[in-house]
C-alpha cells in the first residue's frame, strides 16, 4: 500500500489533465474520423467498438480519444502501460476477462505506446483477440506496419490521426483560457498573437501548447490586483525561441521557403543554410521542409546527380523518425549537399512539355503494338502484334513506335550538361541515332 503525503491534495493536476474532453463535443481536431456522420465518431456513439489502433504523432488525442471510449462504454475497460505490464499481468487480466465474458460482459483493453511491447508480450493478446474475450485499442506514434505483429494488426482498424493544426492548438489555449477547469477564474492577459506564438511552437502538439501556456501563466508578471500579463518577453524564455518574423500561414512562410529554394539553386549553401534556421527556429515543421527538400533534388537537380533524391529522402525519414531539434542536422546536410550539387532542370521541363500535350491529346490511343493482349478477341484485333521484346536483341533496343501517331516525333527529355547528365546524354544521343538507323 503506498503512503500519502500531507501536501498531496495541495498538488494541482497540470493544465493539460484538468482539460482533457471528457465527450466528443469537446474533443478539438481529427474531424476526419470523429465529426459529425464519420466512422469513428458513430462507432463510439453507438457503442460499437471493434479491436483498433490509433496512430498518430503525440499529443494529438489518441489517449483521451480512449478515455472518451471508456466514459461512453458498457464495457469493462481495463489500461495496459507497455513500460511497466508484462507478459504475467497480461495474462492474469486475459483471464478475468474470460470469465467476464461467461456472464456476457465485454472486456476492452487499452494499450498505450503499443508499439514498445515485445513480441512476446503482443503475442499473449492474440488469441484473446481472435476469440472476442476482449477489444484491443492501441495506440502508438510509430507505424503499425513496422511495430505491431502483422497476425494482430491484421485484427485490428487502423484510424490514423493527424498532427492538429494552429487553429486547433488556438482553439485549445482559448479554452484553457477561458474554462473555469483552466485560468477562467483568473484575469490573464495575453495577447492573441502570443497565443498563436504559443501554437506555432506546439507543432501540433496539444499536450505541449497547453504545458506551455501553464508555464506562461505561472511566470507571468503579476499586478497589485492578482491580474497576471503574459508577455512575448516570458514565452521566448519558457520556449527557448526568439519571436522571429514568420507566420507559418501566413506570407513569411513562402518567402522564406522561397529563399531556401532559390538560394540551393543558385548554389550558396550559407545562404542556404541561414533560412533553413529562421524556418527551425521559428517553428516551422521539418517534415514540410523536407519535403521541400525532396521536390528540389527532383525539380533543380534531377539527373545531374541521381543521388540527390537519396539524400533528400533520407533527411525526410530521419526528420519523421527523431523530430526536432536532432533532425536539423540532417536536414542542414541535405540542404549543403542540394546547394553545391550539379544543376539540372530537365525533369521539370521534361513533365510539363508532356503534360500539356497529354491534357491537350487525351484522347490519343495507345498505338496497337505496344497494347497487351490478355484476351483471344483483343489477340484477334491486332492488340500487340509486331512487339519487340527490348531483351531479345543485341543491343537491348528495338525501333517500335511508343508514341501516339501525331506526337511521332516528339521530344520532352532534353539532357543538360552538368554532372552526371552528361552521361545521360550520351546515352541518349546513342539511342536516336541507332533509331534512325534502324527506322
Amino acid at each position: 500500500m503506498s503512503q500519502m503525503s500531507l501536501f498531496d491534495n495541495s498538488i494541482p493536476e497540470p493544465l493539460a489533465a484538468r482539460l482533457r474532453p471528457a465527450s466528443l463535443d469537446e474533443y478539438v481536431g481529427q474531424e476526419h474520423l470523429v465529426g459529425p456522420g464519420k466512422v469513428l465518431r458513430r462507432l463510439i456513439e453507438s457503442d460499437q467498438i471493434s479491436s483498433m489502433i490509433f496512430w498518430g504523432p503525440p499529443g494529438v488525442g489518441k489517449t483521451t480519444l480512449a478515455q472518451i471510449i471508456a466514459q461512453r462504454t458498457k464495457a469493462q475497460f481495463i489500461t495496459f502501460s507497455a513500460v511497466t505490464s508484462g507478459i504475467k499481468e497480461i495474462k492474469e487480466v486475459m483471464q478475468e476477462a474470460d470469465r467476464m465474458k461467461s456472464y456476457g460482459q465485454k472486456t476492452i483493453v487499452f494499450v498505450d505506446e503499443i508499439h514498445r511491447f515485445n513480441k512476446a508480450q503482443q503475442d499473449a493478446f492474440l488469441p484473446f483477440v481472435e476469440k472476442g474475450t476482449i477489444i484491443l485499442i492501441g495506440a502508438t506514434t510509430e507505424n503499425p506496419s513496422f511495430e505491431v505483429n502483422s497476425a494482430l494488426l491484421s485484427r485490428c482498424k487502423v484510424f490514423v490521426l493527424k498532427g492538429l493544426t494552429k487553429e486547433d492548438i488556438t482553439k485549445l489555449l482559448d479554452q484553457a483560457l477561458e474554462s473555469p477547469r483552466g485560468f477562467g477564474g483568473q484575469n490573464i492577459d495575453i495577447e492573441g498573437d502570443l497565443v498563436g506564438m504559443i501554437a506555432a511552437f506546439s507543432n501540433g502538439d496539444a499536450r505541449m501548447a497547453l504545458s506551455t501556456l501553464e508555464m506562461a501563466v505561472l511566470n507571468g508578471d503579476m499586478a497589485p490586483d492578482g491580474s497576471i500579463t503574459v508577455t512575448k518577453q516570458t514565452i521566448e524564455q519558457i520556449t527557448g525561441k526568439k519571436a522571429l518574423l514568420y507566420d507559418k500561414d501566413g506570407e513569411e512562410h513562402y518567402n522564406l521557403i522561397s529563399a531556401l529554394h532559390k538560394s540551393m539553386r543558385n548554389s550558396d549553401p550559407d545562404a542556404a543554410v541561414y533560412w533553413l534556421a529562421r524556418m527551425l527556429e521559428a517553428g516551422e515543421d521539418p517534415i514540410y521542409i523536407a519535403r521541400r527538400v525532396t521536390r528540389f533534388a527532383a525539380e533543380d537537380i534531377g539527373l545531374a546527380d541521381p543521388y540527390a533524391m537519396t539524400l533528400a529522402i533520407s533527411a525526410y525519414q530521419a526528420c519523421h523518425f527523431i523530430g526536432v531539434p536532432e533532425c536539423n542536422v540532417h536536414l542542414t546536410e541535405a540542404v549543403i549537399y542540394m546547394s553545391l550539387a550539379p544543376k539540372s532542370n530537365a525533369m521539370e521541363s521534361a513533365y510539363n512539355a508532356a503534360r500539356d500535350d497529354a491534357v491537350n491529346d487525351l484522347a490519343e490511343p495507345v498505338p496497337m503494338v505496344i497494347r497487351n493482349a490478355p484476351t483471344k478477341l483483343m489477340d484477334e484485333l491486332g492488340y500487340g502484334h509486331g512487339y519487340k521484346y527490348a531483351h531479345d536483341y543485341e543491343d537491348k533496343l528495338t525501333d517500335i513506335q511508343c508514341l501516339p501517331d501525331n506526337l511521332l516525333g516528339t521530344e520532352y527529355y532534353h539532357p543538360g550538361d552538368q554532372g552526371e547528365e552528361v552521361k545521360f546524354k550520351e546515352r541518349l544521343d546513342y539511342i536516336k541515332k541507332w533509331k534512325e538507323q534502324h527506322r
